[in-house]
């Protein structure tokens, strides 16, 4: 099948390659000139687990190719993908300037008896998709196109992409959401879908609107068992409760499931913040107060500052002139994206409180850079950077972070002192260590300031 994606952002490279990778022709279309001769020179944009080998099979195999011009990108395609931005606006809402701005120009290259389907990939506010059909048919009757209401249709098809695994989510779906009221689309996005669903795993067909609905909805109560937990681990720590007992407690709850049940510093990424804002500011305009996913909101922001207070009565409510060996700046491990990164905000109140920061991370320190440049120093890897530390925060959960040489790290603070929003370490082994040991929800191991 001729597939065209716009955009080629995480979403879109990850959705063409995939697709690509099984057998499909593909062309991403992207206006950023420079991305476009990178990608087409066969050099990967971003960084994610499995997606570079399928990236540069596909790319060498003809399957996957890349081209500034939207025109020459859909001109065989008999699905075009949108996997464009839709960040949040002054409001929370979603901006949808991307998606409207590509249909109004699709309507206009809308040609006699070539039937597509155009098909919202990027996370959208419920009504989305009935936008956009009324702008290409507006489009197009601008253009001079007669009845072109019989020349495309338009889907939904939300994803459900966790970064760090996108690759095995795009190629073994738990499931596939396609929207669509039109009995021909739905057959050729579900024949196209049929090689990723092979074991089973089901192809769920609904309206529109409840599919856009869908991608909110699942990532609001992700976000929402999240906020749950740390605030279930915040009263473990007054109450003198242990959160790991806590929480296998409750995972073994078929009904409640283990996952998304780790306490620590806050979600962020690309999704949940996003997704959550807009879900809430649609149930306003929709008149509604979705009180749930306020308090969500809040104790996330909160949430991420939690290891401030502890490193602070450490250092008898004192920060000025410490220095501060940071482990991790993406918002989760495997993936260097560092949107809405807890360690952000971390760096933020440690330097207003005149700390200094030595930060290393195995893939996000470029994007820090870019971020906030020369505000914090950087480490060539997790050991350098705690040199002359007076403590060592953790603020992402990066395997090579679980089993370091607890000696070496001793060696090289200046105190042996721990503050971790990730719970890594044991709480007993810390304690045999010799460490001062701060976490979320658990006992504090004592050690000397």
């Amino acid at each position: 099948m001729n597939i065209s994606v716009i955009g080629t952002g995480y979403v879109g490279l990850v959705t063409g390659t995939c697709f690509a990778e099984t057998g499909n022709k593909v062309i991403c279309v992207d206006i950023d000139e420079k991305k476009v001769a990178r990608l087409s020179s066969g050099k990967i944009t971003i960084f994610e687990p499995g997606l570079e080998k399928l990236f540069e099979r596909n790319s060498k195999e003809g399957r996957l190719q890349f081209t500034t011009s939207l025109a020459d990108g859909i001109r065989n395609a008999q699905v075009i993908f949108l996997a464009l931005p839709t960040p949040p606006d002054g409001d929370g809402y979603a901006d949808l300037n991307f998606v409207l701005g590509v249909a109004d120009n699709l309507g206009k290259l809308l040609k006699k008896g070539d039937y597509k389907i155009i098909v919202d990939k990027s996370t959208v506010p419920v009504g989305t998709a009935e936008k956009v059909h009324n702008i290409i048919v507006q489009s197009a009757i601008e253009a001079g196109i007669e009845n072109p209401e019989k020349l495309f249709d338009v889907a939904s098809n939300p994803e459900f992409l966790r970064e760090g695994v996108a690759v095995d989510d795009f190629m073994k779906p738990d499931r596939v959401v396609i929207g669509t009221s039109s009995e021909k689309a739905k057959d050729i996005l579900g024949q196209l879908y049929s090689p990723f669903v092979r074991q089973g795993n089901p192809v769920i067909y609904m309206d529109e609107k409840s599919a856009e609905l869908t991608k909110y909805a699942a990532n609001a109560f992700l976000a929402t068992k999240i906020s749950f937990m740390n605030e279930i681990a915040q009263l473990c720590e007054r109450l003198g409760a242990e959160v790991d007992m806590v929480r296998k407690g409750m995972g073994s709850d078929e009904r409640i499931g283990r996952r998304f049940l780790f306490p620590g510093i806050g979600y962020g990424g690309s999704c949940f913040p996003k997704d959550v804002k807009a879900l809430s500011k649609s149930a306003q305009q929709a008149d509604y107060n979705f009180r749930i996913l306020e308090a969500v909101m809040e104790v996330n922001e909160k949430q991420k500052v939690h290891l401030l207070p502890k490193i602070k009565s450490y250092f008898k409510n004192d920060l000025t002139n410490k220095h501060i060996a940071l482990w991790g700046l993406a918002f989760k491990p495997n993936t260097d994206d560092i949107r809405e990164a807890p360690a952000l905000k971390i760096i933020e109140e440690l330097i207003s409180h005149g700390a200094s920061v030595t930060a290393y991370d195995p893939e996000a320190m470029a994007n820090i850079k870019r971020e906030i440049g020369d505000k914090i120093s950087y480490a060539e890897n997790q050991y350098d950077v705690l040199k002359g530390a007076d403590c060592l925060v953790i603020a992402t959960e990066w395997s090579e972070f679980r089993t370091p040489d607890f000696d070496k790290i001793k060696s090289l603070l200046k105190s042996a002192a721990i503050f971790d929003g990730r719970n890594l370490f044991d709480l007993q082994q810390m304690k045999e260590e010799g460490f001062h040991y701060e976490s979320v929800g658990r006992a504090v191991v004592k050690g000397e300031a």
